[in-house]
């Protein structure tokens, strides 16, 4: 039986806590805020209740399995799991819109042609079939095993099977996600439809390899989710399992520094002062804090480098008088009508004059104070760090009234939630949002892997392998849990 400390209390460290704890550890988690649940935050105010993180589960069975494990008490035992369905609604620059099915690649190309006609579904459901084997070859090397020692399998080799194409007088593959719209796709609607699946993670489909065909597909494939109560009761679950497995708590408890003894992690150092020993650190915050906890370098020559870089979001919370219409769309994407400048805005680190918006709108009573309101979030990609974001907002809830005709005529009052905040809640550097790892690119849109250089320091979260997403969360988790009670030669599980 192993001592571990956790560094933070995100859903990769509550992952991995609850399943350490269960194979006879004792953990402890020390998280510099006073509450747990990472970006998994909620706001109150008035009778109002929203989320300011994450609004919907996609891949549930990743939480499923972690309950499984952990318990007698399934997930669904927990918490109250929904279908969002439809998983989601588009308002095209054009005013085109599709409602997409939950979990249903059939209904979703039924839906593309009832909507955006014949040939867009053909183009659509062919598509799908490509994204399908780019999942089933990525799948298990990029998420459901600890990274590989040849990383560089996954970084050259590009899993997306992209048609051919005569270009320039000769025949070229899509490289890019937004060459697999151009050249594949072609409705730029489609394109629009496919190219907002890496921009919700703050990633430039112009620079994203084509493997991000497998952000769609998933979503297709395994349906989305919502938590009764917002998913801040998921995190509340997580940690009510943690603690019925005697994992140990200690909020305001700020680490600054990961100790080493005999060239091994030895423990920790908290900002009052307060040494505290242990056989094993798992850290769930990002590489450039951890590198200042441990005051070196943690990746090596021919390691992946830890990815620092991400876009992050403002959120705007909107409390409106009336009923929520019915058969609403719980998720709404507006798509911007200029697209090429929203990226080149954001690529730019500047705040787009148009962006495309996701406008949430749940219909759960524990929301609301009655059912003459309705609780509604807007959110928006903005370049991490980002100041001045009022007037942006602004833009933000004049595209949500594309969704919402009669939004600002309902408007009681709203909330500005900015990057700073994200970076205080998270302690991500600049409010960054860590996107899942993607295969191909050299490696560029890998994680580091869930060791390091110091023996007896894991890291787990999204800011390491598999990457970010509450999906990719809990893998790390499970992968973090596996190293240490396997030992290095897990290779996931079966």
């Amino acid at each position: 039986m192993a001592r571990i400390a956790v560094i933070g209390a995100g859903a990769g460290a509550l992952a991995a806590a609850a399943r350490l704890a269960v194979a006879g550890h004792r953990v402890a988690v020390y998280e510099r805020t006073e509450t747990y649940g990472g970006a998994l935050r909620r706001r109150e105010r008035d009778g109002f209740v929203f989320d300011t993180g994450p609004g919907l589960l996609p891949l549930p069975a990743v939480y499923r399995d972690l309950f499984v494990k952990t318990g007698r008490e399934p997930l669904e035992e927990c918490v109250e799991l929904v279908q969002a369905d439809p998983s989601s609604h588009h308002v095209f620059a054009d005013g085109t819109r599709v409602s997409l099915p939950n979990a249903s690649r059939a209904g979703v190309v039924s839906a593309v042609e009832e909507a955006l006609g014949a040939d867009a579904a053909r183009r659509w459901g062919d598509f799908l079939v490509r994204a399908r084997e780019a999942w089933d070859r990525a799948r298990r090397p990029l998420l459901e095993e600890p990274l590989w020692p040849n990383w560089e399998v996954l970084a050259e080799r590009e899993p997306y099977p992209a048609v051919p194409h005569r270009r320039r007088l000769r025949l070229r593959k899509a490289a890019t996600l937004a060459e697999v719209g151009e050249w594949e796709l072609r409705d730029p609607r489609l394109r629009a439809l496919l190219e907002s699946h890496a921009l919700a993670f703050g990633l430039d489909p112009r620079t994203t390899p084509a493997s991000a065909a497998v952000l769609p597909y998933m979503e297709h494939a395994f349906g989305t989710w919502y938590v009764r109560g917002g998913l801040r009761e998921l995190a509340r679950a997580m940690y009510e399992r943690c603690l019925a497995r005697r994992v140990e708590f200690r909020f305001g408890a700020e680490v600054t520094a990961v100790r080493e003894k005999d060239g091994r992690a030895a423990g920790v150092e908290l900002a009052d002062g307060t040494a505290v020993e242990a056989d094993l650190v798992v850290a769930g915050v990002g590489p450039g804090l951890l590198e200042r906890m441990c005051g070196t370098r943690l990746r090596g020559e021919g390691e992946v480098p830890a990815r620092r870089e991400g876009a992050s979001r403002t959120t705007v919370l909107l409390a409106l008088r009336g009923t929520r219409p019915e058969n609403t769309p719980h998720r709404t994407v507006v798509h911007t009508r200029d697209r090429a400048a929203e990226l080149d805005a954001l690529s730019g680190g500047g705040l787009p004059a148009e962006p495309t918006v996701t406008v949430l709108r749940p219909d759960d009573p524990a929301l609301v104070p009655d059912a003459a309101h309705e609780a509604v979030t807007v959110t928006a990609v903005t370049p991490s760090g980002a100041d001045g974001v009022g007037e942006f907002a602004q833009r933000m809830v004049t595209a949500a009234a594309r969704a919402v005709p009669d939004l600002r005529d309902r408007l009681l009052w709203h909330e500005v939630r900015t990057p700073q905040e994200v970076a205080r809640e998270t302690g991500a550097e600049g409010g960054a949002v860590p996107a899942p790892a993607l295969a191909a690119a050299d490696g560029r849109f890998l994680h580091a892997s869930n060791t390091t250089r110091l023996p007896g320091l894991f890291t787990v979260g999204g800011w390491s392998h598999p990457g970010g997403g509450l999906p990719h969360a809990g893998m790390s988790g499970a992968l973090v849990a596996g190293l240490i009670v396997e030992g290095p030669d897990f290779r996931g599980s079966q």
